[in-house]
């Protein structure tokens, strides 16, 4: 089984990600690393923090000679701007210097702060911040290195941000990544990322935020990850929960999801047929794919799709939402913490790394495997072993 879990807040000195259940024998260098959170970076309309921070990472366990050593990984991501948080974010017993009482609409600072009976928002908001996706990247660099031995890649792109929405049908292939993320929006189609930049200064001239939906792609995953018999183990479930977990995402689609229920069953589901080698021991496809790679909670061969849609950020450059400031009971507006016009290019290369860490989990579930050479020998036996089933099934 592969886990992970992260610690640390936004502006304590570092974020700490654990990663346990990954083979022996992985490649991993700190560059692989450190591609994936500069990718997470990315976006027309992030904030400051974005184009002043630097993520200097710490490989502290697990790997030697940059080669996983089957024991959990551990990996520091240092806060740069550490310094100037050292007494307001400090360990030590003391009082914060200014509590923050003004809960912001929208995100956890109110509940959490009823939840732990807390009277300073920070307590809250340091650990409920998208800042800690950074450790969630990390993770999912490794989860991601791992799939890519047997063939399995991972790939996103913005398809609505506002009311700018892409072309339902363009879609990128594997090898297009580079494409996508040389768009200041993370969009593959060119027009339409011209519409989401207008819409995005449109929406930071008027100090609002914005929110979108991301497609996330996975090329090369073989059938039968996943499970019909147990509720706990069905693989859009598994997906449903990672993508869901991440901060201020409201809702998850596989495949054509929502425009099925709309739809005859003669139209909304995939026709099977046999492939070009199936007389020679081959498999089978599908005509298309509105289930997205999944049926019955297994893949099914196909690529697994998940649109994953993420609300305006709740922090307002121009705060406006009503609120009460809970020292006094007063109606008032909201504090203000930096923030981004909208987070929606950095919301892929997130469900990137969750999309990989389910995956990765299910790959080992089903391939198992002590050392990364066994594990893609484990797989190429079971995929050899798929293409006889086809042939003893092929009918007279």
């Amino acid at each position: 089984m592969l886990r992970f879990l992260t610690a640390g807040e936004s502006h304590g000195p570092s974020l700490t990600v654990i990663v346990e259940g990954l083979p022996a024998g992985l490649a991993i260098t700190e560059q692989q690393i450190g591609d994936e959170l500069a990718r997470r970076r990315l976006g027309y309309g992030r904030g400051p923090r974005m184009r002043f921070e630097r993520d200097v990472l710490r490989l502290t366990g697990g790997i030697r000679h940059g080669r996983t050593l089957g024991s959990p990984v551990a990996i520091e991501i240092l806060n740069s701007e550490w310094p100037k948080w050292e007494q307001e974010m400090s360990a030590a017993p003391g009082t914060p210097s200014d509590r923050l009482t003004k809960p912001r609409p929208g995100h956890a600072d109110l509940a959490g702060m009823q939840k732990y009976a807390f009277d300073d928002a920070r307590d809250v908001l340091e650990r409920a911040s998208a800042r800690e996706t950074a450790a969630r990247v990390v993770a999912g660099a490794l989860a991601k290195a791992l799939l890519a031995t047997i063939g399995i890649d991972i790939l996103s792109h913005v398809v609505r941000i506002g009311q700018v929405a892409s072309p339902t049908d363009v879609r990128p292939q594997v090898g297009d990544l580079v494409l996508v993320d040389e768009s200041e929006v993370r969009c593959f189609d060119e027009t339409t990322a011209g519409a989401m930049i207008a819409e995005i200064k449109a929406a930071a001239k008027e100090g609002d935020s914005l929110g979108g939906i991301v497609e996330l792609i996975a090329y090369g995953v073989p059938v039968g990850l996943g499970s019909y018999v147990h509720w706990d183990r069905k693989l859009d479930g598994l997906l449903a929960g990672a993508l869901m977990s991440i901060q201020a995402v409201k809702a998850v689609e596989i495949g054509d999801g929502m425009i099925q229920a709309t739809q005859r069953g003669s139209v909304a589901h995939d026709a099977i047929a046999a492939d070009e080698s199936f007389a020679s021991g081959g498999g089978y496809i599908r005509r298309s794919d509105h289930a997205g790679g999944l049926e019955g909670g297994i893949s099914s061969g196909s690529p697994i799709i998940a649109k994953v849609a993420m609300k305006p950020l709740s922090t307002l450059n121009r705060p406006v939402l009503e609120t009460v400031d809970v020292a006094t009971g007063e109606s008032t507006v909201s504090f203000k913490e930096r923030t981004d016009v909208t987070a929606v290019p950095a919301l892929g290369v997130v469900g990137e790394a969750m999309m990989a860490l389910v995956l990765a989990n299910e790959a080992l579930r089903k391939f198992g495997g002590d050392s990364v050479e066994e594990f893609v020998r484990n797989h190429a036996g079971y995929v050899a072993n798929l293409g006889s089933t086809a042939s003893a099934s092929r009918p007279a």
